[in-house]
């Protein structure tokens, strides 16, 4: 808004998103962005001057708030603006959404919140306190705050256990010690994090007699749940957290390099993974010699399928991590053709399809 005061200016610990809270003589409103700045979904807070009978939404859209009409506003005459350093952000774990909290003498009070399932252009512009009914600018936040409220106390917990120094360390413990009886001992192990979150690892398990092939593994993805689940289904802990694995002949070092993009994908990109999948690849100089002709991943449950003639790959299940079960998804390249048969199709004909042609769950050499 211009010559607004910026009330609050903060990125979500992914970086994907960033939340935005201005207030001009009239108005406050809070703008969800994304990495590049574009608002996603803007958001009434609340109106400092008398409300009008009737208001235009259009100018939320390019960070010009209007007042909130009076049927929607639980202050019509309006209300003192909010003060400084009043306003904070609760991110969400999956780091697609923000509660904003107002601190005052009772301590803090939910403002609003923007989930990960609304949209803008589809006229959900997430809720606010001091709304009043649905409108175009906010929804009222009073009618679900209960269903709402568990889930922003349990987005505090856990940043607050990120924060604590052995956070990290039992994820990592974890995951490393379910490979060890899983799928054997391990070799190197790599960093393939960018300095925020989330912070993974790639765990190496060299060949062994029973199995010709390095397994790679990512140790950490299970740590934060993916964003974007509640869009598409009401219980989301059966596909919430996820660990990436990668069976090859390759060098271990040269195919580890995969992981550094595609292991933070879901939360950069704001998405989530899940069986059948199919991931376009980035086109990044060091793991191009890996690359060769493939465009894309398809990620796979269980690569049984396509290890007719070869050795069967290793049980990952039985591992829950805060909860959840932890679902390993292995890494199966494909080319373009392929990944457009999948989008024709599904990823079951797919693999249907590479099983039929000889394709290993393995990437080797060729």
């Amino acid at each position: 808004m211009a010559g607004a005061r910026v009330l609050l200016d903060e990125y979500s610990p992914y970086h994907s998103r960033r939340i935005v809270v201005e207030c001009d003589s009239r108005t406050t409103a809070a703008y969800l962005m994304d990495a590049r700045g574009r608002i996603r979904v803007p958001v009434w807070l609340a109106n400092h001057d008398v409300a009008p009978e009737t208001g235009d939404p259009s100018g939320l859209y390019r960070g010009e708030a209007p007042l909130m009409p009076a049927a929607h506003t639980r202050h019509p005459q309006g209300r003192a603006p909010f003060a400084p350093g009043a306003l904070r952000a609760v991110w969400f774990e999956e780091g697609d959404g923000v509660a904003l909290l107002e601190s005052g003498p009772g301590g803090d009070s939910l403002l609003a919140v923007v989930p990960g399932w609304a949209e803008a252009d589809s006229g959900i512009p997430g809720y606010a306190r001091e709304a009043v009914g649905r409108s175009p600018y906010a929804w009222a936040l009073e009618p679900v705050r209960a269903q709402l409220w568990p889930r922003v106390v349990h987005a505090e917990a856990y940043w607050d256990w990120r924060a604590a120094p052995n956070a990290w360390r039992s994820v990592q413990r974890t995951v490393f010690n379910h490979l060890n009886r899983a799928v054997g001992p391990p070799g190197h192990y790599w960093d393939v994090s960018d300095g925020h979150a989330p912070l993974l690892r790639v765990t190496e398990r060299p060949p062994t007699e029973e199995r010709p092939c390095t397994v790679l593994s990512t140790v950490g993805m299970c740590g934060q749940r993916m964003p974007t689940l509640d869009r598409y289904m009401a219980d989301t802990s059966e596909y919430a957290r996820v660990e990436l694995a990668l069976a090859t002949t390759l060098p271990a070092h040269v195919a580890a390099r995969i992981f550094r993009w595609i292991g933070a994908f879901p939360w950069r990109a704001v998405t989530w993974f899940g069986p059948g999948h199919s991931v376009k690849w980035l086109d990044g100089q060091e793991d191009r010699r890996m690359r060769g002709d493939r465009s894309a991943v398809l990620l796979v449950a269980d690569p049984a399928p396509l290890a007719s003639g070869g050795p069967p790959p290793p049980d990952t299940s039985g591992l829950t991590f805060h909860g959840d079960p932890v679902r390993w998804l292995w890494i199966v390249p494909i080319t373009r053709p392929e990944h457009l048969f999948a989008k024709e199709h599904d990823a079951a004909t797919l693999i249907e399809k590479l099983a039929a042609e000889g394709r290993s769950w393995v990437l080797s050499q060729g």
